[in-house]
Protein backbone atom coordinates (compact mmCIF):
# COMPACT_ATOMS: atom_id res chain seq x y z
CA UNK A 1 0.00 0.00 0.00
CA UNK A 2 2.77 2.49 0.90
CA UNK A 3 4.44 1.77 -2.66
CA UNK A 4 1.64 2.99 -4.18
CA UNK A 5 0.46 6.17 -2.00
CA UNK A 6 4.11 7.67 -2.79
CA UNK A 7 3.61 7.98 -6.54
CA UNK A 8 0.30 9.61 -5.47
CA UNK A 9 1.70 11.88 -3.49
CA UNK A 10 4.81 12.95 -5.60
CA UNK A 11 2.39 13.35 -8.79
CA UNK A 12 -0.21 15.54 -6.69
CA UNK A 13 2.96 17.92 -5.53
CA UNK A 14 4.25 18.28 -8.90
CA UNK A 15 0.28 18.78 -10.38
CA UNK A 16 -0.24 21.62 -7.55
CA UNK A 17 2.42 23.71 -8.92
CA UNK A 18 2.35 22.68 -12.64
CA UNK A 19 -0.05 25.46 -14.01
CA UNK A 20 2.20 28.18 -12.50
CA UNK A 21 5.54 29.39 -13.87
CA UNK A 22 6.13 29.10 -17.91
CA UNK A 23 9.31 29.84 -19.96
CA UNK A 24 9.80 30.16 -23.86
CA UNK A 25 8.89 26.54 -25.69
CA UNK A 26 11.12 25.46 -28.11
CA UNK A 27 13.29 28.98 -27.41
CA UNK A 28 16.62 27.75 -29.06
CA UNK A 29 14.85 26.00 -32.08
CA UNK A 30 16.46 23.18 -30.15
CA UNK A 31 13.65 20.03 -31.54
CA UNK A 32 14.90 21.51 -34.90
CA UNK A 33 11.34 22.45 -35.65
CA UNK A 34 9.70 26.12 -35.19
CA UNK A 35 7.15 24.44 -32.71
CA UNK A 36 5.64 26.58 -30.64
CA UNK A 37 5.73 29.46 -32.47
CA UNK A 38 3.31 31.43 -34.64
CA UNK A 39 4.48 32.08 -38.24
CA UNK A 40 2.80 34.83 -40.67
CA UNK A 41 3.85 35.94 -43.69
CA UNK A 42 2.63 38.10 -46.66
CA UNK A 43 3.98 41.15 -49.39
CA UNK A 44 4.92 44.56 -49.07
CA UNK A 45 4.21 46.60 -51.66
CA UNK A 46 2.90 50.15 -50.12
CA UNK A 47 6.27 51.80 -48.60
CA UNK A 48 4.01 52.63 -46.04
CA UNK A 49 5.63 51.56 -42.70
CA UNK A 50 2.25 51.59 -40.45
CA UNK A 51 1.41 48.66 -42.53
CA UNK A 52 4.73 46.47 -41.33
CA UNK A 53 2.89 45.16 -37.75
CA UNK A 54 2.03 41.40 -36.75
CA UNK A 55 -1.50 41.40 -36.73
CA UNK A 56 -0.93 42.57 -40.55
CA UNK A 57 0.75 39.92 -42.11
CA UNK A 58 -0.39 36.99 -39.45
CA UNK A 59 -3.43 34.18 -40.51
CA UNK A 60 -6.39 36.80 -41.60
CA UNK A 61 -4.15 39.59 -41.53
CA UNK A 62 -4.58 42.40 -44.28
CA UNK A 63 -1.63 41.45 -45.66
CA UNK A 64 -1.24 37.41 -44.76
CA UNK A 65 -0.52 35.19 -47.65
CA UNK A 66 1.00 31.74 -46.85
CA UNK A 67 2.97 32.06 -50.21
CA UNK A 68 5.62 34.12 -49.47
CA UNK A 69 6.79 32.23 -45.99
CA UNK A 70 10.13 31.68 -45.88
CA UNK A 71 11.66 30.84 -41.68
CA UNK A 72 14.17 28.19 -41.63
CA UNK A 73 15.40 26.30 -39.14
CA UNK A 74 19.34 26.30 -38.94
CA UNK A 75 21.98 23.65 -38.43
CA UNK A 76 25.29 24.00 -36.32
CA UNK A 77 28.12 24.57 -39.05
CA UNK A 78 26.11 26.61 -41.59
CA UNK A 79 27.43 29.97 -42.40
CA UNK A 80 25.87 32.81 -43.80
CA UNK A 81 26.94 33.54 -47.16
CA UNK A 82 26.97 37.28 -47.10
CA UNK A 83 28.39 38.17 -43.69
CA UNK A 84 30.42 34.66 -43.08
CA UNK A 85 28.27 34.58 -39.80
CA UNK A 86 27.70 31.50 -38.15
CA UNK A 87 24.44 30.59 -38.28
CA UNK A 88 23.43 29.02 -34.83
CA UNK A 89 24.18 31.36 -31.64
CA UNK A 90 23.72 28.86 -28.92
CA UNK A 91 23.30 24.77 -29.24
CA UNK A 92 22.32 22.92 -32.46
CA UNK A 93 19.79 25.22 -34.35
CA UNK A 94 18.05 28.81 -34.61
CA UNK A 95 15.98 29.98 -37.23
CA UNK A 96 16.03 32.62 -40.15
CA UNK A 97 13.35 34.82 -40.64
CA UNK A 98 12.74 35.74 -44.28
CA UNK A 99 15.36 35.34 -46.85
CA UNK A 100 17.90 36.66 -49.58
CA UNK A 101 15.10 36.97 -52.20
CA UNK A 102 13.83 39.93 -53.79
CA UNK A 103 9.89 39.21 -53.72
CA UNK A 104 7.94 41.75 -51.34
CA UNK A 105 8.06 39.24 -48.54
CA UNK A 106 7.70 39.85 -45.45
CA UNK A 107 7.78 37.38 -42.43
CA UNK A 108 6.64 36.75 -38.86
CA UNK A 109 7.68 34.87 -36.02
CA UNK A 110 5.92 35.34 -32.31
CA UNK A 111 5.47 33.62 -29.22
CA UNK A 112 2.96 34.03 -25.95
CA UNK A 113 4.20 33.18 -22.75
CA UNK A 114 1.63 33.36 -19.34
CA UNK A 115 2.80 34.06 -16.35
CA UNK A 116 6.45 34.45 -16.82
CA UNK A 117 8.82 32.23 -14.60
CA UNK A 118 11.88 35.15 -14.64
CA UNK A 119 12.66 38.65 -14.00
CA UNK A 120 15.00 38.50 -17.42
CA UNK A 121 13.60 37.83 -21.15
CA UNK A 122 17.23 36.92 -23.31
CA UNK A 123 17.83 36.11 -26.50
CA UNK A 124 19.99 36.78 -29.75
CA UNK A 125 19.78 38.13 -32.77
CA UNK A 126 21.82 39.13 -35.88
CA UNK A 127 20.45 40.61 -38.90
CA UNK A 128 21.41 40.94 -42.82
CA UNK A 129 19.98 43.67 -44.90
CA UNK A 130 20.63 44.68 -48.47
CA UNK A 131 21.44 48.12 -49.33
CA UNK A 132 18.19 49.71 -50.74
CA UNK A 133 16.22 53.24 -50.65
CA UNK A 134 15.17 55.48 -47.67
CA UNK A 135 14.32 55.49 -44.14
CA UNK A 136 10.65 54.70 -45.18
CA UNK A 137 10.93 52.15 -47.92
CA UNK A 138 14.20 49.89 -47.19
CA UNK A 139 14.17 46.35 -46.38
CA UNK A 140 13.91 46.08 -42.29
CA UNK A 141 12.85 44.38 -39.09
CA UNK A 142 11.21 44.84 -35.88
CA UNK A 143 11.56 42.63 -33.16
CA UNK A 144 9.20 43.52 -29.98
CA UNK A 145 8.23 42.70 -26.65
CA UNK A 146 4.76 43.77 -25.38
CA UNK A 147 3.69 43.27 -21.79
CA UNK A 148 0.33 41.57 -22.52
CA UNK A 149 -1.20 42.04 -18.61
CA UNK A 150 -0.25 46.10 -18.92
CA UNK A 151 -1.46 46.23 -22.58
CA UNK A 152 1.77 48.23 -23.50
CA UNK A 153 5.11 47.54 -25.22
CA UNK A 154 8.29 47.00 -23.36
CA UNK A 155 11.27 47.41 -25.63
CA UNK A 156 11.61 47.17 -29.77
CA UNK A 157 14.37 46.95 -31.73
CA UNK A 158 14.16 47.89 -35.26
CA UNK A 159 16.48 48.16 -37.90
CA UNK A 160 16.57 49.35 -41.89
CA UNK A 161 19.32 49.09 -44.19
CA UNK A 162 19.18 53.16 -44.62
CA UNK A 163 19.60 53.81 -40.95
CA UNK A 164 21.53 51.09 -39.88
CA UNK A 165 23.54 52.50 -37.29
CA UNK A 166 26.49 51.35 -35.66
CA UNK A 167 26.27 47.84 -34.51
CA UNK A 168 26.27 46.89 -38.62
CA UNK A 169 29.39 46.26 -40.92
CA UNK A 170 29.69 46.16 -44.62
CA UNK A 171 30.39 43.70 -47.32
CA UNK A 172 29.62 45.17 -50.53
CA UNK A 173 26.03 46.02 -51.11
CA UNK A 174 25.12 44.22 -47.46
CA UNK A 175 24.91 45.51 -44.00
CA UNK A 176 25.19 42.95 -41.13
CA UNK A 177 25.84 42.44 -37.24
CA UNK A 178 27.28 40.09 -35.32
CA UNK A 179 24.77 37.93 -32.85
CA UNK A 180 23.52 40.77 -30.63
CA UNK A 181 22.64 38.88 -27.07
CA UNK A 182 19.47 41.12 -25.31
CA UNK A 183 18.76 40.86 -22.00
CA UNK A 184 15.66 43.10 -20.94
CA UNK A 185 14.13 43.25 -17.74
CA UNK A 186 10.65 42.09 -16.86
CA UNK A 187 8.22 42.20 -14.50
CA UNK A 188 7.68 38.44 -13.29
CA UNK A 189 4.72 36.53 -13.72
CA UNK A 190 2.88 38.60 -16.12
CA UNK A 191 2.03 37.63 -19.71
CA UNK A 192 4.22 38.86 -22.97
CA UNK A 193 4.21 38.16 -26.43
CA UNK A 194 7.43 38.32 -27.98
CA UNK A 195 7.82 39.00 -32.14
CA UNK A 196 9.91 39.53 -35.00
CA UNK A 197 8.84 41.05 -38.34
CA UNK A 198 10.87 41.18 -41.00
CA UNK A 199 10.58 42.82 -44.53
CA UNK A 200 11.83 43.07 -48.06
CA UNK A 201 11.60 46.46 -49.08
CA UNK A 202 8.38 47.09 -51.40
CA UNK A 203 9.54 47.40 -54.80
CA UNK A 204 10.59 44.28 -55.33
CA UNK A 205 14.70 45.10 -55.40
CA UNK A 206 15.82 44.43 -52.12
CA UNK A 207 15.99 41.96 -49.32
CA UNK A 208 16.42 41.75 -45.85
CA UNK A 209 16.65 38.83 -43.17
CA UNK A 210 17.18 37.74 -39.64
CA UNK A 211 18.47 35.18 -37.19
CA UNK A 212 16.96 34.41 -33.88
CA UNK A 213 18.51 31.85 -31.04
CA UNK A 214 18.08 31.64 -27.64
CA UNK A 215 14.94 32.90 -26.25
CA UNK A 216 14.87 32.87 -22.46
CA UNK A 217 15.15 33.37 -18.72
CA UNK A 218 19.28 33.13 -19.32
CA UNK A 219 21.67 34.16 -22.03
CA UNK A 220 21.62 31.00 -23.81
CA UNK A 221 18.25 30.44 -23.77
CA UNK A 222 17.18 27.42 -21.54
CA UNK A 223 13.73 28.37 -23.21
CA UNK A 224 11.62 24.70 -22.61
CA UNK A 225 8.91 24.33 -20.60
CA UNK A 226 10.12 26.55 -17.50
CA UNK A 227 7.67 24.95 -14.63
CA UNK A 228 9.44 23.40 -11.62
CA UNK A 229 7.47 22.63 -8.49
CA UNK A 230 6.77 25.69 -6.30
CA UNK A 231 7.73 26.33 -2.31
CA UNK A 232 3.92 24.97 -1.60
CA UNK A 233 4.32 21.85 -3.87
CA UNK A 234 7.54 21.35 -2.61
CA UNK A 235 6.16 21.93 1.30
CA UNK A 236 3.12 19.46 -0.19
CA UNK A 237 5.62 16.72 -1.05
CA UNK A 238 7.26 17.14 2.36
CA UNK A 239 4.25 16.29 4.36
CA UNK A 240 3.06 13.47 1.98
CA UNK A 241 6.52 11.37 2.80
CA UNK A 242 6.20 12.64 6.05
CA UNK A 243 2.71 10.81 6.28
CA UNK A 244 4.01 7.65 4.72
CA UNK A 245 6.76 7.67 7.10
CA UNK A 246 4.77 8.00 10.40
CA UNK A 247 2.28 5.53 8.80
CA UNK A 248 5.51 3.05 7.89
CA UNK A 249 6.28 3.48 11.75
CA UNK A 250 3.10 2.66 13.15
CA UNK A 251 2.85 -0.55 10.75
CA UNK A 252 6.07 -1.56 12.47
CA UNK A 253 5.50 -1.03 15.68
Amino acid sequence: MIKKLLPLAIAAAFSAGSAHAANFVNGGFEDGTTSSWTQGSGYWNTANMADLTPANYSTGGTYYNAAYSSVTVTNTGGVDAFSGLSTVRYGNHAVKVNDANNNYSVNLIKQTVLNYDASTINFSWAAVLQASHGPTDSDNFTISLRDDTLGSNVATISYNSATNGPLFSVNGSVFYTRWIDEVINVTQGHDYTLSLLAADCPYGGHWGYVYLDGFGSVTGGGGGSGTVPEPGSLALLGLGLAGLAASRRKKSA
